[in-house]
């Protein structure tokens, strides 16, 4: 066995008897000074050590999510009718895709940018819309001029009133006028106005009749408009919720729509037949639409287009107006706020432009004149935040953010509201830098002792330099 007296010689800390040490007033002082010092610095150190540090990196994208980006949206036009609202995409590799539907949805809003009924649905036409064969000479008015003056007396007359909006300059105007009047002089044959009184086709210029077309919300030429007589004609001119023809244009099918929408009235009758009901559809409510939804787009510089589309109508581009609110646009997968918060706790200021646009208008108030296409460039940069764990690796946050330029530019086209989008090649990576424990200790450590020996060896100068000063005043008095 070791003896006590082997085993006390390894002690590194031998200790003096008290007698033989003295304690100084200057001692005690700067010992309190040194214990608050410790304290200070080990809260230091402690604030640091809970304190999660990352470094931020910046390497060539590696993106785990594929070629596709998807691109979320809530976009409000106050002055586009969600009758002919599409949301087109296009990049640099030649893709062109018109009038998405699929993960597109559209409600008819007011000027305050309030939903108006349910969901508006535009299902596309499946086919060519037909026309009847072109006619030069002169047409034969078969339809009555409707006007903002006669429209109620009309309206309150017929059960049934079929108004072909128009503008002369169109060519889709002209090129339903022969087939619409044929149409018309045919029904006016088979139900008499005078003796019949269920039904009549009307038109009327929309270059004339400003506010009458306004007040129905025709931005395409021409617009057939179904009108039916409610029950209560004190109200809305008498009418319920009209509806919108998109069927084909040539006179037989005119006529067959139309006879078809008289057969209900007849007592004991048939109802009318599948295929017109297919072309029609009920008209927009307002002027404006919010569009809502998704598309996924190639990881190339490419649009985002909302624009007024259609195959078989025409625009007055000088009273197109694209204003619209943002309410979200966001690049990649959505991000929950409990994902972002945890992310912000390791980095507060990520995110910041993830939604940037969020919340801003942009509003054409005519002082740029017509024919004004609003543009936004946004240049798109992924983030991705890498956290570790117990000496794993976790990616806790992966998101794209985005810087954005808009302005608004004169075209000689129809108007619209652009997004080009252009990603960069390379990527943010932020990487957590996790503190171990036994860093901590070492440093508190390090801490303690550096300042009992900083603090041993200025007690030691200043006693010294005391008990010096002493002998030379002893010296000087003797």
């Amino acid at each position: 066995m070791i003896s006590t007296s082997r085993l006390k010689s390894v002690d590194f800390y031998r200790k003096i008897p008290r007698d033989l040490t003295e304690a100084s007033l200057s001692g005690a002082g700067l010992s309190i000074i040194a214990a608050l010092f410790m304290v200070f610095l080990f809260g230091m150190e402690l604030n640091n050590y809970l304190t999660i540090s990352s470094s931020t990196s910046v390497i060539v994208d590696k993106s785990s999510d594929g070629d596709f980006l998807r691109i979320d949206f809530n976009l409000s036009f106050p002055a586009l009718s969600c009758e002919f609202a599409s949301v087109d995409v296009s990049d640099v590799l030649g893709t062109n895709r018109l009038n998405i539907t699929k993960t597109i949805r559209k409600f008819s809003i007011d000027h305050d940018l309030r939903s108006i009924g349910s969901e508006f649905h535009s299902e596309p036409i499946l086919h060519d819309i037909k026309h009847g064969d072109d006619f030069d000479g002169e047409v034969g008015e078969g339809s009555v001029l409707i006007t903002d003056r006669n429209f109620d007396q009309y309206s309150y007359q017929f059960p049934i009133l079929v108004i072909n909006f128009y503008a002369p300059w169109c060519y889709w105007s002209n090129r339903l006028k022969s087939s619409w009047e044929s149409a018309a002089k045919i029904i006016r044959e088979r139900y008499d106005p005078e003796v019949d009184g269920r039904i009549i086709l009307g038109r009327v210029d929309c270059t004339r009749e400003v506010d009458l077309c306004r007040r129905h919300h025709i931005q395409g030429y021409p617009s057939i408009r179904i009108f039916r007589k409610g029950s209560d004609v004190r109200e809305d001119h008498g009418h319920h919720d009209h509806e919108s023809y998109y069927g084909d244009r040539d006179t037989e099918s005119l006529v067959k729509t139309v006879e078809g929408l008289v057969v209900p009235l007849r007592i004991g009758s048939r109802k009318s037949d599948n295929s017109t009901q297919n072309a029609k559809r009920p008209a927009p409510m307002t002027g404006g639409c919010r569009i809502e939804g998704y598309v996924r787009v190639k990881k190339v510089p490419g649009n985002l287009i909302i624009s007024a589309h259609s195959g078989s109508h025409s625009f007055d581009s000088s009273e197109m107006n694209m204003s619209h609110v943002i309410s979200h646009l966001s690049f990649g997968m959505k991000v929950s706020p409990k994902m972002m918060n945890d992310a912000k706790r390791l980095i507060p200021y990520i995110g910041g432009s993830h939604d940037k646009l969020n919340g801003r208008s942009f509003i054409n108030h005519r002082d740029a004149d017509a024919n004004v296409t609003i543009e936004h460039y946004l240049q798109v940069v992924k983030t991705e935040v890498v956290a570790r764990r117990s000496s794993r690796e976790y990616k806790l946050l992966e998101e794209y953010e985005y810087t954005a330029h808009s302005s608004l530019v004169q075209s000689v086209y129809i108007p619209v509201a652009k997004f080009h989008f252009e990603l960069s090649p390379m990527q943010v990576l932020i990487t957590e830098n996790p503190k171990s424990f036994s860093h901590f200790v070492t440093n508190v450590c390090a801490i303690i002792g550096g300042v009992f020996t900083v603090a041993g060896i200025l007690d030691s100068i200043l006693h010294n330099t005391i008990r010096m000063m002493k002998k030379v005043e002893l010296g000087k008095n003797y």
